[in-house]
């Protein structure tokens, strides 16, 4: 059943509240990939173990195969159902109209990336999109998170190795976090240090120091997107200096593919395939309470 208004503004409201206590408590909130339900399941029951909030994100793939406003009610349902803190994050939108969409259905947080949609987008294009989506956001008090330029990489698992000196190239910098975000009122800046979408061969670098500078400069929430494949220390520090929410997919992904793969292989009568997701959804599991363990989120929700 549909959310009303008033429940929607409470819950945006409730994760408001979230992103406060992550400021002032020093932990971040991990932003977990939905591709199914039994991934839903996964994140939910880690969040239960280890009483931790979290958020479930999808972007234009997932919305596509599953539908905006049916992720809104598993998501609700899951979340009745464990009795956890749980939010969704509409990722990586790419027009104001898909973005508007998400605000709509419920989803408390919501990233607008034109220059996800349009690479070559300029800094105005950018700016008056992330604008539109902040004062649509009002409707409901969804907290809008966006950037100023391309994030590089792709939520996979890449066999390539990373190209430093390349993505160095549209590294945040403290002087534009501030001026994008007195730019656009955003609530939350999704910051470029060496973080970027998938895992590789090598394990990410991230640029701590930087990190800090971008910190001081603004006041509202950071957040750091590609987080698969990073080194769990970068993590426990970004807490400490002040990153709210991070971004994990194709850490999930592997561990749910390989699973399967095994799963399947040594079960070779068994075509009820539900039957064998036992073993699948704990290892999606496992990777998100390791997760939740390096964001110092454990022991953190309020429900």
């Amino acid at each position: 059943m549909p959310l009303t208004l008033e429940q929607i503004r409470e819950n945006c409201a409730d994760a408001r509240a979230l992103m406060k206590r992550a400021h002032a408590e020093k932990f971040a909130v991990g932003a977990f990939n939905l591709d199914n339900q039994e991934t839903l399941i996964a994140v939910s029951r880690a969040a239960q173990k280890t009483n931790s909030p979290v958020l479930v994100e999808v972007s234009g793939g997932e919305v596509k195969a599953m539908g905006i406003d049916n992720v809104r009610d598993m998501v609700e349902n899951y979340k009745d159902h464990y009795g956890i803190e749980m939010y969704i994050n509409l990722d990586h939108s790419p027009t104001v109209e898909d973005a508007i969409r998400g605000i709509e259905a419920g989803y408390e947080f919501i990233h607008i990336d034109i220059s996800h949609g349009k690479h070559d987008a300029t800094p105005e294009e950018i700016i008056e999109g992330t604008r539109a989506i902040v004062q649509h956001a009002k409707l409901t008090g969804a907290i809008v998170e966006s950037e100023p330029h391309y994030f590089s990489g792709g939520s996979n698992v890449h066999t390539e190795e990373i190209d430093y000196e390349e993505i160095k190239k549209s590294f945040s910098t403290p002087e534009g976090a501030r001026s994008f975000v007195e730019a656009t009122g955003i609530d939350t800046f999704a910051a470029a240090i060496g973080n970027l979408h998938g895992s590789y061969p090598t394990p990410k670098i991230l640029d701590l120091e930087l990190l800090q500078q971008v910190r001081s400069a603004i006041d509202c929430n950071i957040s750091l997107h590609g987080g698969s494949g990073t080194p769990g220390h970068y993590f426990e520090e970004a807490a400490k200096i002040g990153v709210q929410k991070v971004n994990i997919n194709s850490d999930m992904r592997k561990a749910y593919r390989t699973t399967l793969e095994r799963v399947l292989e040594e079960n070779k009568t068994q075509y009820a395939v539900v039957k064998l997701m036992d073993e699948v959804i704990a290892a999606v599991q496992a990777v998100v309470e390791s997760k939740i363990a390096l964001f110092n989120s454990a022991g953190k929700a309020k429900v």
